[in-house]
């Protein structure tokens, strides 16, 4: 799962062709950041690293930075020279804004929560 979600979002990033319905040829980098992927998840495997940790990591992580994510996106889509005639605007935009800030909220209670003592 994160092998191919990883090579959509290079691929993505760097504007290549991307997708496993093309063919290896059409999707040069993306089969090539797959396979690389894969290949790093198996070696994985052989190393003492825990793979449970390394995906819960890599989850806070990803959550960590969703909020200033969210922030660059909520600030480009009033643009028009960005959007086109798709500028986001009314209620939706203020509903963007809310979800936003309440992403940041979370974070900074998980901040919080793991710096504050545990009682046993």
């Amino acid at each position: 799962m994160l092998a191919g979600s990883t090579a959509y979002a290079i691929g993505e990033g760097r504007r290549c062709p991307v997708g496993l319905a093309r063919k290896p040829r059409q999707a040069m980098a993306f089969y090539s950041v797959l396979a690389l992927s894969v290949g790093l998840g198996v070696a994985l495997n052989f190393t003492p690293i825990d793979p449970i940790k390394t995906l819960y990591w890599s989850a806070v992580i990803n959550g960590v930075l969703a909020a200033p994510v969210m922030t660059v996106l909520m600030l480009l889509v009033r643009r028009r020279d960005v959007m086109g005639k798709l500028v986001v605007e009314g209620w939706l935009y203020w509903l963007g804004w809310a979800s936003t800030a309440a992403m940041a909220l979370c974070i900074v209670g998980m901040a919080v929560s793991m710096l504050v003592p545990r009682s046993s």
